[in-house]
């Protein structure tokens, strides 16, 4: 299928056009047919001499209505400009035209109507000006045929030229990501909440999960051209049926996406190209089918107008989108919207607007390399989704899926080298330091990226923790001591030093502990320490007692004091090696 949008100032006969092309009644209205005028979106289709389906969007001309017209041309891929002949150009065919040159479509006819009620002379002379007009604009030279609704005449050779049209339009992107503007929502008896759109890229499946306002929708059904099918895709007019959605959910403007593949933003830096009229600080942006209200400031004007827009709320958008400034006072289109920078940085200096419009007239603000500088490190999802073509990466590192600047990458292996080494002076019985705590501490976005951040450095990582290869346990200055502790439990495991004897060696609770974490004794109580096996052979020599045994048989088996055999036996009490008989013997368990 192809699509193509009417423009041209009221009464034109666009709709009558319409009607002769397709045999269908575009005004879906009663109150436009009893007008006789157009007020909102009219959809037809036809059938071409290939075989293949046009789908037509008819806008209305009235210039009440220029909101409604720009949702139906926004989305288009090409145009048919209707001008009436026996009235020739006029203001709402300037409006429409500038429309249609602000939003950069290239590709279009000129159908000159009512020829039936104009002399052929001056059915020429409007086909020469119009001509002339269009060809000033993005369309640029295209053709312009004679026809009338009302008899006929040359609507055959109109279709052919429309055949001529289609065939040279650029083949949509079928892998693309999906983003349908809302035209028309409206509810189905038994089947529920309908949206319409023109599908411009990618595909539609019945099942899949798109993206509505920020959270899923699936689709329950499709038609196209009034038949259901199983799949639509691009290009193509496509009624969706949303399943859970009701019909004050969504509305015009509304876009359904490829879920977590577009860049949500109220703030945009843009070309404003052409720039048609002086542009006041309230505009309304028309982009898709949404109009947004935003402020506008001017950034510079040469070689190339640019601006930043503010926008009322956000939108899915991406670099290279284009969209129409428009006037609401003066009712007249201001410029054309070129989107360079979908997540700009903020003006916060003094000259600082300045400086970004030069950056957005030579290009450096919009590149690759600029993006991943601005922001350290970003992901190819990321780029995707802000339009940034991920190609020429010179300039910047790749690792896995992130792009990142060599700066960023070097101030992330200072601070991950300073925070190993800050946890090994802090824990030296522990000298690596976890994982995570190191990927915080570098400020690193992924936790993927910090085994060869690591390995860089010539890090080691094993268990979770990394650290430096010749870091190895120790308890720091307080060292010397605790191998003499050592050295005594190694003679005999249950000679716990006294608690002054600890306190002049300069061993306080924190040391035992980390002494402990590290399999150097066993911690009894908090000053309280035997050797790290002190357990398993006070086990050996009580099970070699009669059982059930009491505290005191204990404590001459094992040659110590109450002091380190009571907190002893209450450990293998705990750990369920012996089990408490009565209040004064205990056994070891079977």
């Amino acid at each position: 299928m192809r699509v193509i949008a009417t423009a041209g100032h009221v009464d034109h006969g666009k709709s009558r056009l319409v009607r002769a092309l397709t045999g269908m009644e575009p005004d879906r209205w009663a109150e436009e047919r009893r007008r006789g005028m157009t007020i909102d979106l009219g959809y037809a289709w036809t059938t071409l001499p290939s075989g293949e389906q046009l789908a037509f969007v008819d806008v209305p001309g009235h210039q009440r209505f220029v909101t409604n017209m720009l949702a139906g041309v926004g989305p288009a891929p090409a145009v048919l400009l209707v001008i009436a002949a026996d009235e020739g150009w006029r203001r709402q065919t300037s409006e429409h035209l500038d429309a249609i040159d602000a939003l950069g479509i290239q590709h279009g006819l000129v159908a000159v109507t009512r020829s039936d009620l104009a002399t052929p002379d001056q059915t020429a002379a409007v086909i020469a000006d119009a001509r002339q007009r269009v060809a000033r604009s993005s369309l640029g030279e295209v053709p312009a045929l004679a026809v009338s609704g009302e008899t006929g005449a040359g609507v055959e050779q109109l279709r052919q030229a429309l055949q001529r049209l289609v065939t040279g339009l650029p083949a949509p992107s079928l892998d693309e990501r999906v983003r349908l503007w809302v035209d028309r929502a409206f509810t189905v008896k038994g089947s529920g909440t309908v949206v319409t759109g023109t599908l411009g890229a990618g595909r539609i499946s019945v099942g899949d999960e798109l993206e509505l306002a920020g959270r899923p929708v699936v689709v329950r059904g499709l038609q196209q051209l009034g038949s259901r099918c199983e799949q639509v895709q691009a290009v193509a007019r496509v009624a969706v049926n949303l399943r859970s959605v009701q019909r004050r959910e969504v509305g015009r403007g509304d876009c359904l996406l490829t879920p977590g593949a577009w860049w949500s933003s109220d703030c945009l830096d843009v070309a404003l190209d052409p720039l048609l009229a002086e542009p006041q600080s309230r505009q309304v942006l028309h982009i898709g089918s949404a109009s947004i209200p935003v402020r506008l400031r001017v950034l510079g004007t040469e070689p190339v107008a640019t601006a930043r827009l503010s926008l009322d709320w956000p939108i899915p958008v991406q670099a290279g989108d284009r969209a129409v400034l428009r006037d609401p006072g003066q009712q007249s289109v201001t410029a054309g919207v070129r989107v360079l920078d979908a997540d700009p940085p903020a003006l916060t200096r003094r000259g600082s607007a300045r400086v970004r419009a030069a950056q957005l007239a030579d290009g450096t603000a919009t590149g690759l390399a600029d993006q991943v500088r601005r922001r350290g490190a970003v992901s190819r999802a990321t780029l995707t989704a802000l339009g940034v073509p991920v190609t020429d990466t010179a300039g910047v590192l790749t690792r896995g899926d992130w792009l990142i600047d060599p700066d960023t990458w070097r101030h992330w292996q200072q601070a991950l080298l300073a925070a190993v080494d800050r946890h090994a002076a802090a824990e030296p019985l522990r000298p690596w330091i976890s994982e995570d705590a190191a990927r915080q501490a570098a400020g690193l976005p992924d936790p993927r990226l910090l085994a060869e951040l690591a390995a860089g450095l010539g890090l080691q990582a094993a268990a979770g923790r990394i650290g430096r290869p010749e870091a190895t346990p120790t308890l720091g200055a307080a060292e010397q001591s605790l191998r003499l502790i050592d050295e005594r439990l190694a003679k005999d495991p249950f000679d716990a030093p006294e608690r002054s004897e600890l306190s002049e060696l300069g061993l306080g609770v924190r040391d035992l502990a980390a002494a402990a974490g590290a399999g150097r004794v066993l911690r009894l109580a908090p000053d309280l320490v035997v050797a790290p096996d002190a357990a398993e052979r006070a086990l050996a020599l009580v099970r070699a007692l009669p059982q059930p045994f009491t505290a005191s048989q204990a404590r001459q088996a094992l040659g110590t004091t109450r002091r380190v055999a009571l907190p002893l036996l209450e450990h293998l009490d705990a750990v369920g090696l012996t089990v408490r008989v009565d209040g004064t013997q205990r056994a070891v368990r079977a």
